[in-house]
């Protein structure tokens, strides 16, 4: 089976955190004989069995889109650079889509990559993230996107259930709504915790520095962590003017290896107070794997993961985060959660060549049908 997978997120090495889900996809399908697997993307050493589909030209410009943060970021920060850049990335995929001619299956990632698609009929599978549900929001977008997906089978693949019934209103007698989540790699399941009783209780936030990611993050911790018994190691990218209080532990972006080596095995769990809008956070995920308990904002996506008290806690207000913080710091109720979160990261979500074999699942269900037509 030929496949034709487009992204605008891909790691330029192994110290990079951008688009790191791309990368552990990619080599899902990699170790696949079943698929022959062709990756428009930023630049990247590929691994074997994968195709370049980009130009030269074109990898240039998706290594300088990644050097912005993305057209979202643009978007936020300077909508006209922003409009310009979407303009020109429909501009590329164009050509790509219409110079990829022996492909039997298009994976695109995002909704908007789906827009230059040619009217030649072949079966597309459209992942979507959280950010892509906004893009829905845009005059004429849904009119144009159903218009890409007539006439030929599609299936738009949310990474989390509770973006379901909004694409199937929107999209469903055009598209199969079909669910798939994410990977996660081995290595997050092979993390041991050990909790020493002589150091701080430490907490991890892993997560891009904006202001609706960090959401009351600062102000909700701060009488809780100042004591000092308590530390707030915050991991992730500066992609907003964010002021760091002094007596939060800024570490800057980390790579997966360091977190996994140096900070989650001494870990009491991971905080997320994000207001973003979520899709079915990765991170979230691999601190399951590695049997963190997760104290959570309460929203949607959050509660789509978080068992609330089984898991992790979900909290919606300062006292009730005071409160679930005190509780999971309780040694015993620490482990219980901890070990019920990575029963159900294993049985609920599995590895990345588990994920890889979702979507093959879904290959071969829309070139069935394909041919049935």
């Amino acid at each position: 089976m030929r496949v034709l997978m487009v992204s605008t997120s891909y790691p330029r090495d192994a110290a990079d955190w951008r688009g790191i889900f791309m990368a552990h996809l990619v080599s899902g399908f990699a170790r696949n004989e079943r698929i022959r697997l062709a990756l428009w993307a930023p630049p990247a050493d590929l691994p074997k069995r994968v195709e370049r589909a980009t130009t030269p030209a074109e990898a240039r410009w998706l290594s300088a889109l990644m050097d912005q943060d993305g057209i979202s970021h643009m978007l936020r920060a300077r909508p006209v650079a922003g409009l310009a850049a979407a303009l020109r990335l429909l501009h590329l995929l164009r050509a790509a889509y219409r110079r990829s001619r022996d492909v039997d299956v298009y994976h695109i990632n995002w909704l908007q990559c789906a827009l230059p698609l040619p009217g030649n009929g072949k079966a597309v599978l459209i992942t979507v993230l959280g950010n892509d549900m906004k893009l829905l929001r845009l005059p004429l977008m849904r009119l144009a996107l159903r218009r890409v997906m007539r006439h030929r089978k599609v299936a738009i693949c949310p990474n989390a259930q509770w973006m379901v019934e909004p694409l199937r209103d929107a999209f469903g007698d055009v598209a199969n709504i079909v669910p798939v989540v994410f990977g996660i790699d081995p290595a997050w399941y092979a993390v041991q915790r050990h909790l020493p009783p002589e150091q701080p209780r430490r907490w991890l936030a892993v997560t891009r520095l904006t202001a609706n990611k960090l959401g009351p993050l600062f102000e909700w911790s701060e009488p809780l962590f100042r004591e000092g018994t308590r530390e707030l190691h915050l991991f992730g990218p500066m992609q907003e003017n964010i002021t760091v209080p002094a007596w939060v532990h800024y570490h800057g972006s980390a790579t997966p290896e360091q977190l996994v080596r140096d900070w989650f095995p001494r870990a009491y769990g991971l905080i997320t107070l994000s207001r973003h809008a979520e899709g079915r956070p990765q991170v979230m995920l691999e601190a399951m794997a590695a049997s963190l308990p997760i104290i959570a904002s309460h929203m949607p996506a959050h509660a789509d993961i978080v068992a609330d008290g089984v898991t992790g806690a979900l909290c919606d207000s300062a006292s009730n985060y005071a409160q679930v913080l005190e509780r999971l710091e309780v040694p015993d109720t620490n482990q219980r959660c901890g070990i019920a979160a990575r029963a159900w990261a294993m049985s609920e979500i599995g590895t990345w060549d588990d994920c890889a074999e979702r979507y093959m699942d879904i290959y071969w269900h829309l070139l069935r049908a394909t041919a049935d037509a």
